[in-house]
C-alpha cells in the first residue's frame, strides 16, 4: 500500500478544482498501466489546485474518515474484487455526494462481481473486436461543457462494445466498422463518453485511452479534464 498526499497552488485563473479534496485509487491489471495514466494526469492536478491522496489499494474505500472528507474519487482499477466493506464504502460516498470519474477498463471493467457497482457507473465493458483498431469518436452533445467545441476525432485503440444503462447522458459515441472477429456488430453506434448521477452524486465515463499513450491524443485528454472537473462538483448542482 502506498499512500501520498498532495496539493499544488493553481497558476492565473482560479480553477474549479482548487481545493478540491481527490482521492485517486490506481491498481489492478498492469495491462492498462494504472500507474502511467495516474501519472499522466497527476500533473494536471496539482496544477488546478487540488488536494489529491493516491492510494494503490481499494482499502481506501473502508476507510471512513477519508470517504468522508473527499469531493471526487478517480479510479483506475481493472477487474479485481471489492469486499462487502470496501463495496459500502465506495457506493455510500457516491450516493452521498462524492464525485466518480475514470476511463477505459479502470472504472468501466472493475468488480465484474458487483452489479451494484455497475449500476452506478452505468456501463459494463464486454468486447473489444479486433484489439487495437482505428475509429472516429463522435461528438453527439455539442452544448454540453464536457464536449463543447470539440469535433469528431480519431483513435487507434481499443474500440469498447459495452452493456449500457440507457439513462445515461450520452456525449460522444463511436460505429462499429465490423471488422476483426465481429461482423454482426457493422454499424453499430455506441457511447463512448458518457455522465450521470448516482444519489447525490454525479459520474463521469469515457471508455477512451487504453494506456498512458492514448492520453496523448489531444481530444481524450481534454474530454477527461473536462468530466474530472464537472464530477468534481457533485455538490455544485445537478447539471
Amino acid at each position: 500500500m502506498a499512500m501520498i498526499c498532495t496539493t499544488c497552488q493553481a497558476k492565473g485563473q482560479e480553477s474549479a478544482l482548487k481545493g478540491k479534496r481527490v482521492l485517486f485509487v490506481y491498481g489492478g491489471w498492469e495491462g492498462h498501466e494504472p500507474r502511467q495514466t495516474m501519472e499522466k494526469l497527476k500533473p494536471w492536478l496539482e496544477g488546478e489546485g487540488a488536494i489529491v491522496c493516491y492510494r494503490n489499494d481499494l482499502d481506501a474505500y473502508a476507510d471512513k474518515e477519508l470517504m468522508s472528507s473527499i469531493d471526487l474519487i478517480i479510479q483506475t482499477w481493472t477487474m479485481g474484487s471489492l469486499t462487502a466493506e470496501q463495496e459500502r464504502g465506495l457506493l455510500g460516498a457516491v450516493r452521498n455526494g462524492v464525485g466518480l470519474a475514470g476511463w477505459h477498463g479502470g472504472l468501466g471493467d472493475a468488480f465484474r462481481g458487483s452489479t451494484e457497482y455497475q449500476f452506478m457507473v452505468g456501463g459494463q465493458w464486454v468486447a473489444h473486436p479486433g484489439g487495437k483498431v482505428d475509429y472516429d469518436v463522435i461528438i453527439k452533445d455539442r452544448k454540453d461543457p464536457v464536449t463543447k467545441g470539440l469535433k469528431t476525432f480519431h483513435m487507434t485503440s481499443e474500440q469498447y462494445y459495452m452493456h449500457v444503462d440507457p439513462a445515461v447522458k450520452v456525449l460522444a459515441t463511436t460505429i462499429f466498422s465490423g471488422a476483426g472477429d465481429a461482423p454482426w456488430i457493422k454499424g453499430v453506434e455506441m457511447p463512448v463518453v458518457w455522465k450521470k448521477h448516482y444519489g447525490k452524486g454525479r459520474v463521469f465515463y469515457s471508455s477512451l485511452c487504453h494506456d498512458a499513450s492514448d492520453f496523448d491524443v489531444p481530444e481524450a485528454m481534454e474530454i477527461m479534464k473536462r468530466g474530472i472537473t464537472w464530477a468534481a462538483l457533485s455538490r455544485g448542482g445537478d447539471e
